[in-house]
């Protein structure tokens, strides 16, 4: 038998904006017997990694921040990752759970003991920690994905993901290759390209890019925001609603994305002259299906004269250069891979073993994206399909830490030592999603996008509103569970 004193209520993993979410209202919610584990010296999760020139979030910073604690010091619209990062730090000082931070402790392993109710969770740093519940907030935006490029290791020149962005190299004078167009590309390009010799875009498929209204929030504003917290939680609201209308568009109601993508050409032919450039950075899927950009400074970058996009796919590349299939070849001093991640290939970010010692394997269903059959006690934030592509994923955030809260409530009132969701309710509940995705534009648009898998299946993101899920979320539904009672006491 595990000591009493041994035994913590909850352990969370990563310290990014899930699991510092998490933790802060187990602390409101009076608990105190839980750790939140974070492999890295700080906490900040993918806004500590994503360091690259011209990082910023592209979610508006009123709403990509959390419910319960506004930030009325924004300086933009769409905030810059050393805002965000610095945002996050007071957070886990204004709440007070900078002591129960477990910083370079990374979970490497994880067991769960049928027997007692607990699990056992083995750390990096030598530690062996039991917990009646286990929370894991990583998230899918830390494993890279790297292109699959011939002779991609032959290159002898500075090389690295946008995500682990090598400060050290100075890209002045120098020609540099940005390989992808995504959500990363179109911050790093217009950053650099003032300062660089050369720049060549590598592109596989334009993106659809809407204006962002980014101006400046000045003093006043700011000032405002702070004396009235009333004022700023409208302008959340507010902005909520618009981009729950626009999240419309992604399913049945395919004449408002109709509009935004009629939006988005008229964008690009006032925004690019040459017909040839505007030609080649025209998108040929439905908009929606890959995600959607929102950039002022992408198109004026691409038709600078020391940028060139490069539409010929990377045949393979050499010690210096980069090899196309059209046959040329382009020296090339310093290679940026803007590749993005493997979101879409859920993966157990740690070995996690349930009930008779079963593994949680790659690619697994989960139910309500945030429990899993045959894993008891365990929960996942920004677990398979809760991702999004209109609006901010702190929204699902907070409505599965409500979720895991009355979870934990519900575990101390009928004092249950296992819960672990049917397996037939988490079958039903992915066929009926599945089904629901099937109608979407993530599966209809004529795209390949990192939210679906190789095989097809899309894994990555909620087929409805975020107001749906809410609702869902709002009542521990106990009914869709195994239980058994006579847990082990913890105060």
């Amino acid at each position: 038998m595990v000591a009493h004193a041994d035994v913590l209520d909850v352990v969370i993993v990563g310290a990014g904006f899930a699991g510092i979410g998490m933790a802060i209202q187990l602390e409101e919610a009076g608990r105190k017997r839980f750790v939140l584990l974070e492999r890295g010296d700080r906490v900040g999760g993918t806004w500590r990694d994503n360091t690259y020139p011209g990082c910023a979030c592209d979610v508006p910073a009123h709403l990509y921040s959390y419910s319960f604690a506004p930030n009325p010091s924004w300086t933009l619209p769409y905030a810059p990752q050393a805002e965000i990062l610095a945002y996050l730090e007071r957070c886990v000082d204004a709440y007070g759970i900078r002591d129960r931070l477990r910083l370079g402790s990374a979970a490497e392993e994880a067991s769960f003991d049928e027997a007692l109710g607990l699990w056992t969770i083995r750390t990096s740093d030598g530690k062996t920690l039991r917990a009646r519940s286990l929370v894991v907030g990583a998230g899918p935006l830390n494993r890279w994905s790297m292109p699959s490029i011939p002779g991609l290791e032959r290159f002898r020149g500075p090389m690295f993901h946008s995500s682990a962005w090598d400060h050290s190299v100075s890209l002045e004078g120098k020609t540099v290759a940005v390989v992808g167009t995504g959500a990363s590309a179109i911050q790093i390009v217009p950053a650099i390209a003032p300062s660089v010799g050369r720049l060549h875009l590598f592109q596989r498929t334009p993106p659809w890019i809407l204006p962002k209204q980014n101006g400046a929030i000045d003093e006043k504003t700011r000032a405002r925001f702070a004396r009235r917290p009333a004022l700023q939680s409208a302008v959340r609201k507010g902005m909520y609603a618009l981009t729950e209308v626009f999240g419309l568009g992604f399913g049945h109601a395919r004449p408002l994305m109709d509009v935004a993508q009629w939006a988005s050409k008229k964008y690009l032919e006032k925004s690019v002259a040459d017909p040839a450039l505007r030609d080649a950075l025209t998108p040929r899927y439905a908009m929606g299906c890959k995600r959607v950009l929102f950039s002022n400074d992408f198109y004026p970058a691409m038709q600078r004269e020391n940028v060139e996009l490069v539409t010929s796919a990377i045949a393979e590349v050499r010690e210096r250069t980069v090899v196309t299939r059209d046959g040329r070849e382009r020296g090339v001093d310093v290679l940026a891979l803007a590749t993005g991640f493997e979101a879409a290939e859920i993966k157990a970010p740690f070995v996690i073993r349930g009930r008779h010692g079963r593994l949680l394997p790659d690619g697994a269903d989960a139910y309500l994206g945030t429990t899993f059959s045959g894993f008891p006690n365990f929960f996942m934030i920004i677990g398979p399909n809760t991702g999004l592509g209109h609006t901010s994923m702190i929204v699902m955030m907070e409505a599965q830490i409500g979720y895991i809260l009355r979870a934990l409530r519900e575990m101390d009132r009928a004092e249950l030592r296992l819960l672990d969701v049917r397996e037939d309710v988490q079958r039903k509940y992915n066929e009926r999603l599945q089904a629901r995705l099937a109608k979407t534009v993530w599966n209809t648009g004529g795209c390949a996008s990192w939210y679906r898998r190789k095989d097809g299946k899309n894994t990555t993101l909620w087929p409805g509103l975020t107001i749906e899920y809410r609702a869902r979320m709002r009542r521990f539904d106990l009914e869709s569970y195994e239980v058994v009672r006579e847990a082990l006491p913890v105060a």
